[in-house]
């Protein structure tokens, strides 16, 4: 807290301020870097290896595999969130387990399996994708903005 704003506090309040911070648990900021980092890391490994095993087995190319590989990732991670192990995994691993592409699966996991009660409609389609939506959104909305792009370029014979 700024020194401005400690002046103007009651002497009761001052005290209080000091109780607080002396209280206050101190979060382990390196420790979660690194849990973080690992999960992280493995989850991307765990991709890498799904993209070999397309590449080595379907005769895709390193782009190729790619599409295949996202789609297994986000539904892993919708399969263990559904188990409830992902959520365990993400409170063990924090910005770890949601950075990569099924923190993604998870959030519109999550959202669906918090409304199921409400129907299928309403609840679990109406909510799917409140988190997810706006991703979903943008990436469709530069999609399309790109592609127009392109097809003008193209048009003019500029590629």
């Amino acid at each position: 807290m700024s020194n401005n704003k400690k002046k103007k506090l009651t002497p009761i309040q001052q005290e209080y301020q000091a109780f607080q911070e002396e209280r206050e648990v101190k979060r382990p900021v390196i420790k979660n870097c690194i849990k973080a980092f690992l999960v992280g890391g493995i989850i991307c490994l765990i991709g890498q290896l799904i993209q070999m095993f397309f590449i080595y087995n379907f005769d895709f190319t390193e782009q190729t595999a790619g599409n295949p590989t996202v789609a297994v990732m986000i539904f892993l991670s919708m399969l263990l969130t559904g188990f409830g192990v992902y959520d365990r995994l993400a409170q063990f691993a924090g910005a770890g387990s949601a950075v990569p592409v099924t923190g993604f699966g998870n959030a519109v996991i999550s959202a669906a399996i918090e409304h199921r009660t409400e129907g299928f409609v309403l609840g679990v389609g109406g909510n799917m994708f409140k988190l997810a939506g706006s991703v979903i959104m943008f990436g469709v909305f530069a999609a399309f903005v790109i592609a127009t792009i392109k097809t003008i370029l193209i048009q003019w014979g500029g590629l």
